[in-house]
């Protein structure tokens, strides 16, 4: 009856707890992550000017910051994956010389330690010897035309207390920017121990980027895509109870991922406890992606998802970038329009009592019910295992 008025600057979010010395005012939609190497230099260039223009933040993706990623000018999220690409030595370990000399760059707004992702959680990767080309090499400090691999897991770490010290050194080492994690959530006492060693160490990351499910690649076994980890939504809810639960909400930031393409999506999100969220395949699509399903051929017929000069060099950046821009700005814009119809004031006003899913015919549940009320009556593997989820 009484829609509400929500102003553009109302929807940032600062990201960095109480032990973070670099804060970051980032835009409640960012750009997932998508490195080069998957992506042209071309698409790269085109994401991060997007991001410039639209005063939003690029995820590099875990290839490392490329010279592309700063010639578009935008803020960057530096992600930072198991094969520490970017920052590694000659022996595949992290380097403590090359992360500082690399994450001083003004670019760099915030830090994403990679554990997992929603389409392959617990799964490696592999950077093929033909597409490892010298510039790659140089960019993720690795030897040129050999075949690299990503382990399944971290060598800096072991468990949830060393990644905890592990966080604070790239904190210290960053001098104070934002640093956060990112998962598909598998195990869910795996994330309460972590819980638990935060409140009890007083450690804990910036942010925590929860990956669903539904988390898309062309580079995962169809096994993991289709049966691992928790979906978006149930994910988004357990990690807002546990924050709760253990008196950290008000320090760690939630960003959302997966699937989010429309204003909608970004409020179904917040209601459930996120912060702030990502998209990759919305800005693919802005970028001209006309999902012809040949991004592991390498003959993008759009010159997004291939190093074919000949296909990369026609994707103009000028126009491209606009386009990146324009999507943002317009889904903000509906955000926005959303809330204030809906008579929410602010973000802070988005709460899960006021979402309602039909669950059969004649039936309504808010998502409150759904996701917050009900007990977890669900089976919990031993530690060290991740659930299925059909």
């Amino acid at each position: 009856m009484f829609p509400a008025h929500v102003k553009l600057e109302d929807l940032r979010v600062n990201v960095g707890s109480s032990r973070c010395k670099q804060p970051y005012s980032a835009s409640i939609y960012n750009i997932s992550a998508m490195s080069y190497g998957s992506l042209s230099k071309t698409a790269v260039t085109a994401l991060s000017a997007g991001a410039k223009l639209g005063k939003f933040a690029h995820n590099t993706g875990e290839g490392g910051v490329s010279p592309f990623h700063i010639e578009g000018g935008g803020d960057l999220i530096w992600q930072i994956g198991t094969g520490y690409f970017g920052c590694r030595d000659s022996k595949g370990n992290f380097s403590e010389t090359l992360f500082e000399e690399q994450v001083a760059h003004p670019n760099i707004k915030m830090v994403e330690l990679k554990l997992s992702q929603g389409a392959k959680p617990g799964h490696g990767g592999i950077l093929p010897a033909a597409k490892n080309t010298p510039e790659i090499a140089a960019i993720r400090k690795v030897l040129p035309h050999t075949t690299v691999a990503s382990p399944p897991g971290h060598s800096a770490f072991s468990d949830q207390f060393t990644m905890l010290l592990f966080i604070e050194k790239l904190r210290v080492l960053s001098q104070g920017k934002p640093i956060g994690i990112k998962l598909c959530i598998g195990n869910k006492q795996e994330f309460e121990r972590l819980c638990q060693e935060m409140m009890h160490n007083q450690i804990f990351p910036d942010f925590i980027t929860i990956d669903g499910a539904e988390g898309g690649t062309g580079a995962a076994p169809l096994e993991f895509t289709d049966s691992l980890g928790m979906p978006l939504y149930d994910a988004l809810a357990y990690v807002q109870n546990m924050l709760q639960k253990y008196k950290l909400r008000d320090e760690i930031k939630v960003i959302a991922a997966g699937k989010i393409i429309t204003g909608v999506d970004i409020i179904k999100a917040i209601a459930l406890g996120a912060d702030m969220c990502y998209s990759a395949r919305g800005m693919m699509f802005a970028l001209g992606c006309i999902q012809a399903l040949q991004c592991d051929s390498g003959r993008c017929p759009v010159g997004i998802a291939t190093q074919d000069e000949n296909l990369y060099k026609g994707l103009d950046v000028a126009d491209k970038r606009v386009r990146v821009a324009n999507f943002h700005g317009n889904t903000i814009k509906s955000t926005i329009e959303v809330m204030e119809a809906c008579g929410f004031g602010s973000l802070e006003n988005i709460t899960p009592d006021k979402i309602f899913r039909r669950v059969e015919s004649g039936q309504t549940r808010s998502y409150k019910e759904l996701y917050f009320d009900a007990t977890d009556s669900g089976n919990i593997l031993s530690k060290g295992h991740q659930l299925i989820y059909n």
